[in-house]
């Protein structure tokens, strides 16, 4: 085997290493746990310890999605748009697999405890339970699946704030919710757009069972007013802009749900993978801003 070949062979087993870890997943884990520890500050912004919090968080997400992979290679392999992940493609071995999401879920844990703090650590290795223990399983059982599912998806927010604070308050939790109901327009959303995969391999996800989707459309549209409702308790006191930014965003995303009949919905999910992703990443960035241009406090 010429160096050539080897350098080839090795630069492709590092690709599919590294797409084990969801890195787009990650970008947005990073997004929200630094807006978590950014309002969740007091006195001198402190850089090298924000990116400590970071890359403890993003060891311990990249292990969670590796091991997530690693536990449903079987039914990756039953459906279209995973079926060429590096594991049911077989370009990696289940036990390569393992390891590696073993080693970065325990170094990302001990990192955290040992340059942030042990309530941080703590944290993410519940989120990391949670998540692979709880929802991973429960998506072949029920579609309860997506409502646990959102905890572990929240919680850097508040591995951001308590990796800042050193505790967890009523403001972060107000950061929680708006990532924890975010989730259910998105991940519907996804449900819907491949709903035949996801039955193909046993998921038992809400449009299984609904077959001209009604009910989905509604629990979309009732969970952004929700949201809407959970942003809008920053008006109180000199905190009025804060959140605004995310329900305008979202507004418009329902205004033209209520409307939408079955196959538009679709055609809508369809034409956006990343549908609902940008209306959080615009409202984290703009809550962070306005509270470094001082135009508002922390979320009461």
């Amino acid at each position: 085997m010429n160096d050539s070949l080897i350098t080839q062979t090795l630069r492709s087993k590092l690709k599919d290493y590294y797409s084990l870890t969801k890195p787009e997943v990650n970008l947005l884990i990073l997004m929200t746990t630094s807006a978590g520890y950014y309002l969740g500050s007091r006195g001198p912004f402190r850089i090298a310890h924000l990116i400590n919090t970071l890359v403890g968080t993003l060891l311990v997400a990249s292990g969670t999605a590796t091991l997530n992979q690693w536990m449903e290679r079987v039914w990756d392999g039953q459906m279209r748009r995973t079926a060429n992940r590096p594991l049911p493609s077989g370009r990696l071995s289940a036990r390569e697999a393992f390891r590696f999401g073993a080693v970065l879920s325990i170094v990302g844990g001990v990192y955290l405890a040992a340059t942030v703090n042990l309530l941080s650590s703590m944290l993410a290795v519940s989120t990391l339970l949670s998540y692979l223990l709880v929802y991973t399983p429960l998506k072949r059982k029920s579609p309860v699946c997506t409502l646990l599912g959102a905890v572990p998806g929240a919680m850097p927010t508040l591995i951001g704030w308590a990796g800042a604070a050193g505790n967890i308050s009523r403001e972060s939790w107000l950061l929680f919710s708006i990532l924890f109901l975010w989730q259910f327009p998105h991940f519907l959303a996804i449900a819907l757009m491949y709903r035949e995969d996801y039955a193909r391999a046993g998921y038992r996800m809400l449009p299984s069972f609904d077959r001209d989707w009604r009910f989905t459309r509604a629990e979309i549209f009732g969970f952004a007013v929700i949201l809407i409702a959970t942003t809008l308790l920053s008006v109180a006191g000199n905190h009025r802009p804060l959140y605004l930014t995310l329900p305008a965003n979202r507004s418009r995303a329902d205004d033209r749900v209520q409307t939408l009949t079955a196959a538009e919905f679709l055609a809508t999910c369809e034409g956006s993978p990343n549908f609902g992703v940008q209306p959080i990443q615009i409202g984290f960035t703009a809550l962070t801003t306005f509270h470094a241009l001082g135009i508002a406090g922390a979320p009461v």
